[in-house]
């Protein structure tokens, strides 16, 4: 995955009775399928006495066909896990979780009634939402005179990069970040601006290959 997409910015709450029963939807930003669980258990912690945690997420890109998952946790087939799912896939958003814990009133539902029941609570949240866009970086390391560092802050921020480290010695040493889908663009202007004085070195960062 190179291309940007939007995550959740801030994690989300909303809470409604429905026919005596109590439903608490959440809506989180989540990284990797094992947050994803871990959150769903800090949420079954919190509401350790609610009888249903139905839950969907989407743990990676938001075209992502396997760290997705769901579940309708007892409720009847079909009536949480999947109408949740959906419609976090239709928010085109990436890394995002939907966990509605219900008390149950005693009242039962029907079909309909819980699909709209589970699916209404990630409506109302989608609505008051923020988002913020998460982008991949390449790594690079380079050498440079004084001189020449004014030419690549200025072509780093054409290819939407930025530096992570700078020693300032009698030359300057510099690992810098620039966007995947511009990675072999911007060493190939620094070629031809540098005239092959400089290159850059591919690392690898631990951690780091993305940035909010």
């Amino acid at each position: 995955m190179t291309e940007p997409y939007p995550i959740l910015q801030a994690d989300l709450c909303f809470e409604e009775e429905i026919k005596k029963s109590r439903f608490i939807t959440y809506l989180a930003h989540v990284e990797g399928k094992q947050q994803a669980l871990d959150y769903l258990q800090s949420i079954k912690v919190l509401h350790r006495d609610a009888r249903h945690h139905c839950w969907a997420y989407i743990a990676a890109g938001p075209h992502d066909c396997v760290n997705i998952g769901c579940s309708d946790d007892g409720e009847p087939k079909g009536t949480a896990g999947k109408p949740m799912l959906a419609i976090l896939q239709g928010t085109q958003l990436g890394e995002i979780m939907a966990v509605v814990v219900r008390y149950s009133g005693g009242i039962k539902l029907g079909t309909g009634g819980l699909v709209r029941a589970y699916s209404n609570g990630i409506q109302q949240l989608i609505r008051q939402m923020q988002t913020t866009e998460k982008r991949f970086y390449q790594h690079f390391q380079l050498h440079c005179d004084y001189a020449q560092m004014a030419a690549i802050q200025g072509l780093l921020a054409a290819h939407s990069g930025y530096i992570v480290q700078i020693t300032y010695l009698q030359t300057i040493d510099a690992v810098i970040a620039v966007d995947l889908q511009f990675a072999r663009d911007f060493t190939e202007q620094l070629q031809a601006l540098t005239q092959g004085a400089i290159s850059a070195k591919k690392i690898a960062i631990a951690g780091s290959d993305a940035r909010r």
